[in-house]
């Protein structure tokens, strides 16, 4: 037993080798109240915090001397939300970098990631409040050594429009059994991330701008397809703002499919469907710049496609 076990050890030192490692502490759940006034505010944000750097011997030795505790990042959290406070999800995840990577020598990046709920006053009212954002705000803060690479987006925003919509000349063979439609319900959740070239904006004024210029998109065009929607929103976020290189979308194609009341002599000229939730389309793009040169590794900690 003694000797197998020693060459186990031997084998493993020999024949592996530690890459790519992160850690941190996950999802934590920090509310900013802000009581200047009798009029408050609130940010509320979930943030993830985790350390890229030489923690090595932390995982072949078993060595913690520069593992920062997941408790400390957490608390560190909590901390500067009150210390620094949060100007925008992105603003205060580069807070958190810029923490880490000057208080620990040995930390020489990492990811930091948060999703941001909204919320709106009660009939204007001083401190009562709605949960009210329909979709989830996200931004991702990756530093490499002296490099920035901030990506904001949003998930979960539900839009639908009745007509301007359809779907044809598609090919055909013997499994194909949907019928061509020229007028259809277009629906889908938009779930989309985009890269900033920059890190001197105003996130939130950027946001509210990249929502907007989605939205009217969705509205302004006959769509041929979900995938030319896609491409004519990414097309108008790149041609409008000059600070975002590359966005990414991830939609599925929320079916609705006309109910068949020919059968009880009803006549049904696209009024009532029936609301299909799987299976479904599942569209993906990235639209870019250009003339910007992209690199794949920019993503790297974005799960999925976006």
């Amino acid at each position: 037993m003694t000797s197998n076990t020693a060459e186990t050890k031997q084998a493993g030192s020999g024949t592996v080798r530690l890459a790519a490692n992160q850690y941190g502490k996950a999802e934590n759940h920090v509310v900013r109240v802000y009581r200047d006034s009798a009029r408050h505010s609130i940010r509320d944000l979930n943030v993830t915090s985790q350390l890229r750097g030489d923690f090595e011997l932390a995982h072949t030795e078993g060595d913690n001397e520069h593992v920062v505790a997941t408790d400390t990042q957490k608390n560190t959290v909590f901390a500067k939300a009150k210390e620094n406070g949060i100007e925008s999800p992105e603003q205060f995840l580069l807070g958190l970098a810029d923490h880490f990577t000057s208080n620990f020598d040995w930390v020489t990046g990492g990811r930091w990631a948060a999703e941001e709920y909204g919320w709106s006053r009660i009939n204007d009212h001083d401190h009562s409040f709605y949960k009210s954002a329909p979709e989830i705000r996200t931004a991702v803060v990756m530093r490499n050594g002296d490099r920035d690479i901030v990506i904001s987006g949003f998930y979960d925003l539900t839009v639908l429009k009745t007509t301007a919509s359809g779907f044809v000349g598609y090919p055909k063979d013997k499994y194909t059994t949907l019928p061509e439609t020229e007028d259809r319900i277009l629906a889908t959740d938009i779930a989309t991330r985009w890269r900033y070239n920059t890190t001197d904006i105003d996130y939130d004024a950027t946001y509210k701008r990249v929502k907007e210029i989605i939205l009217e998109t969705f509205t302004d065009h006959y769509s041929y397809a979900l995938q030319h929607t896609l491409y004519q929103m990414a097309e108008k976020v790149i041609a409008s703002v000059p600070e975002i290189d590359e966005i990414k979308f991830s939609c599925p194609n929320k079916h609705h499919f006309l109910y068949d009341l020919e059968r009880f002599d009803i006549d049904n000229p696209n009024e009532v469907f029936h609301a299909a939730d799987r299976p479904y389309g599942l569209i993906e793009a990235t639209v870019a710049r250009a003339d910007v040169e992209l690199d794949e590794r920019d993503w790297i900690g974005i799960a999925g496609f976006c």
